[in-house]
């Protein structure tokens, strides 16, 4: 095997703590200077089922799977027969020799079997422990320290630690040492995933109140949030109801506290009337839609890019909004933070489109190669004129003021209301008060023209463009630099940046979209705008695409 680029997957039921030993393997790795990256997949089940975490160390930074992989930790006999196929002649299984059967096996592949479920019982273990004790075997099969292991599994495991320690010992000392994987001389990376870093963003930007009904894949950041909040002075909250929640988070915003709500699909189809109500009350607010395969309930726990022009176009009547889908980590802290700037600079709805894939997944987190943006302070009332809530201005930003504000009433209205706030149905004042919403978008999309909301990667020069969104980038831009392509990558979809994609895309004579999603949503939205889509690359199984599995399907469009 390849030590600059080698994958490990380990596998079991729901309940078998495997996405918390997929985390740990990557932590023991990242401290040896690995780039990590992890995709997690499990069913939409508490306990049963089969999941799985694929952990891919590099040398350098990457954000995508590999379909064949190195190691093959096997807790139960599922997990060996679903992923056999992923196995290389110079693989290495690693199982529980008293519940995996090596059917079939290739013998060139090196098998080691441990007696995991017997060594836990004897000492009056949880069936969990079961994964830390074949996470102690791969640590020496892989010529790592004990002492290594051992710091992780302390900064790791608050409960139970020393009989975890124990059995992870044992299944080191019972392993031989295969193969010495050294420590690389880079620095050492925080681990992260899409959630968190969209979460820090949020922070930098002024988050002062998050409010959400649980919803994979966004859960994680309200339970992220909820364990930050008394170091960041937030207020955190768990409503009855999507519908609570954003019409809470618009009570924060009237009060002048940033806030920020979290959902998926059928959480955001309950949130549009709220939507709405944000854009005639021109009340700031971000919401972060993650995506997940529908229609309806879907698949809960697995992932897509079906919900562009649904965010595009959701709500009833025309107003102004920012949307805006980050590709990884530090695109999600940059991102979630511009958008709270922009929502409350602009006093419209800003949207966060990401998805399991991003939000889930575990990479590297670079803070060092973010440009520096600060939180800003909104236009606030100057108090010499008589307020005015919704004041026509040249760019359609009114002075802001809080209740309760010292000579001021504030009064915000969801009917067609005049400048003071007060309800209308005058057409003219009508007209007055829709075109003064809509300018904020001119203002907005010049402002835009100074960030760069359009990314280009690998071979510039190539004739062949591939053209991505959100999460796919990562392996678009790996894919490309292995068949020296052209990557273009829209981060901002409302509104569109034109004059940025267009210069994106010179020199591009065949332009191939690659989307998760059935009906090609990115090529039909830059076709709104005189762009075209030579070929279309879809997924939409709810998994993302391989390394492999792309370059394949690449080569047989240019072929």
């Amino acid at each position: 095997m390849s030590l600059d680029d080698f994958s490990i997957l380990i596998g079991g039921k729901a309940g078998f703590g495997i996405d918390k030993s997929g985390t740990v393997i990557g932590l023991i790795f990242n401290q040896l200077g690995y780039r990590v990256y992890i995709y997690r997949d499990y069913p939409s089940l508490i306990r049963g089922g089969h999941t799985f975490s694929i952990i891919r160390l590099a040398k350098e930074k990457i954000a995508t799977h590999k379909n064949k992989i190195d190691f093959l930790l096997a807790l139960n006999h599922d997990t060996f027969n679903l992923h056999k196929e992923r196995l290389k002649d110079s693989s290495v299984i690693i199982y529980d020799s008293d519940s995996v059967k090596l059917e079939g096996l290739n013998p060139k592949i090196q098998a080691i079997g441990i007696p995991i479920t017997k060594l836990v019982k004897n000492e009056n273990a949880s069936e969990i422990m079961r994964n830390t004790c074949i996470i102690g075997a791969l640590a020496k099969a892989c010529g790592i320290k004990w002492e290594l292991l051992e710091d992780i599994f302390r900064k790791e495991f608050s409960k139970e630690l020393d009989l975890n320690l124990k059995i992870a010992r044992q299944g080191y000392d019972q392993t031989k040492e295969l193969t010495k994987i050294a420590p690389l001389p880079q620095a050492v990376l925080p681990l992260s995933t899409g959630n968190q870093a969209l979460s820090l963003g949020l922070i930098k930007g002024g988050l002062k109140a998050y409010i959400s009904y649980p919803m994979t894949p966004t859960s994680p950041i309200l339970h992220f949030l909820a364990e930050v909040a008394p170091d960041y002075n937030l207020k955190v909250i768990h409503p009855e109801s999507e519908i609570g929640a954003i019409l809470m988070a618009l009570g924060f915003s009237y009060m002048g506290e940033k806030s920020a709500v979290g959902t998926s699909g059928g959480g955001f189809c309950l949130m549009t009337e709220g939507l709405s109500l944000a854009g005639m009350s021109e009340l700031p607010i971000v919401i972060i839609v993650g995506q997940r395969p529908g229609p309806s309930t879907g698949l809960p726990t697995y992932s897509a890019q079906a919900d562009l022009h649904f965010v595009l176009n959701a709500g009833q009547g025309e107003f102004t909004r920012f949307i805006v889908a980050p590709g990884d980590t530090e695109e999600a802290y940059y991102w979630s933070l511009q958008a709270m700037n922009l929502s409350w600079k602009y006093q419209i709805p800003a949207i966060i489109l990401t998805d399991k894939n991003l939000g889930e997944g575990y990479f590297n987190f670079d803070l060092s190669s973010i440009p520096e943006v600060k939180a800003e302070a909104p236009l606030l009332w100057d108090r010499k004129s008589p307020y005015q809530r919704y004041l026509n201005t040249e760019n359609g930003i009114s002075p802001l003021a809080f209740a309760p504000a010292k000579d001021a009433i504030v009064k915000v209205n969801s009917y067609e209301h005049d400048e003071f706030g007060i309800t209308t149905e005058d057409p003219k004042l009508t007209v007055l008060m829709q075109e003064k919403r809509l300018r904020k978008k001119e203002y907005l999309a010049k402002e835009l023209e100074g960030l760069e909301a359009v990314k280009v990667y690998g071979n510039r020069d190539s004739s062949v463009g591939l053209l991505c969104w959100g999460s796919n980038k990562g392996v678009c831009v790996e894919a490309a630099k292995n068949l020296g392509l052209k990557v273009i990558q829209p981060l901002v979809m409302e509104p569109f940046p034109i004059k940025q994609f267009q210069q994106a895309l010179k020199g591009v004579k065949k332009l191939i979209c690659v989307e998760d999603n059935a009906t090609a949503q990115l090529t039909r939205l830059i076709k709104t705008f005189g762009f075209n889509v030579d070929q279309n690359i879809s997924k939409y199984d709810g998994r993302p695409f391989s390394l492999d599995e792309l370059e394949e399907r690449i080569r047989g469009l240019i072929k």
